[in-house]
């Protein structure tokens, strides 16, 4: 076996490493008190911005989403529901969505070159796992949502959005009340290896 402080100076085991990453669970219902340390939000979203990004774009922008954002987003999304799917199951997101407790946005600001707007859309996905992690790792879950309503230009108003700037997630954070279980396909299932 190879001498793990010769090859890197990471602060962590490869095993705690690897136990950090599978152990982060999307959670589906979160506790109903709200996470009190703001300091732990904002530091995760600083370390979000070490993510890999091409030419150093930094694409990213985060949005702490407040009571007044959050009920303009939930009404939009009543609104959209009760227009596709009917009143009562409307009604019922809308009563899961005010349960959520922290809320928080990451958009991508725009580029001309398809080919740096698709590397920047996956750095803010890059940014957006590194952000979750680290609230695992102090014991806060998250979920990321990309539905419907995130692609309205009326969402991206709520959020202040610039000019061209879209929306790569919601994500919600919080203290979870159940750890859903998770599976992954083998391996071998995903990997060609090639001469």
């Amino acid at each position: 076996m190879t001498d793990r402080a010769a090859l890197t100076d990471s602060p962590v085991s490869p095993a705690e490493a690897a136990a950090l990453i599978r152990g982060r669970r999307t959670i589906d219902r979160f506790k109903t008190d709200e996470v009190p340390d703001m300091a732990l939000v904002h530091e995760a979203i600083e370390l979000a911005r070490w993510a890999p990004n091409h030419h150093t774009t930094e694409p990213w922008r985060f949005c702490l989403i407040g009571e007044r954002t959050k009920a303009g987003i939930i009404e939009l999304n009543t609104r959209l529901l009760t227009a596709s799917k009917g009143a009562q199951v409307a009604e019922a997101k809308r009563e899961r969505w005010q349960s959520m407790p922290g809320w928080l946005a990451v958009t991508c600001t725009p580029n001309d070159d398809p080919i740096t707007a698709r590397e920047d859309y996956a750095a803010c996905a890059c940014a957006i796992e590194n952000l979750m992690l680290y609230l695992h790792s102090a014991g806060v879950g998250t979920k990321w949502a990309s539905g419907a309503v995130t692609r309205e230009p009326e969402f991206l108003e709520l959020l202040d959005a610039g000019p061209g700037e879209y929306c790569v997630g919601l994500i919600w954070y919080g203290y979870a009340q159940r750890r859903p279980r998770s599976q992954r396909q083998a391996v071998e299932n995903i990997v060609r290896t090639l001469d």
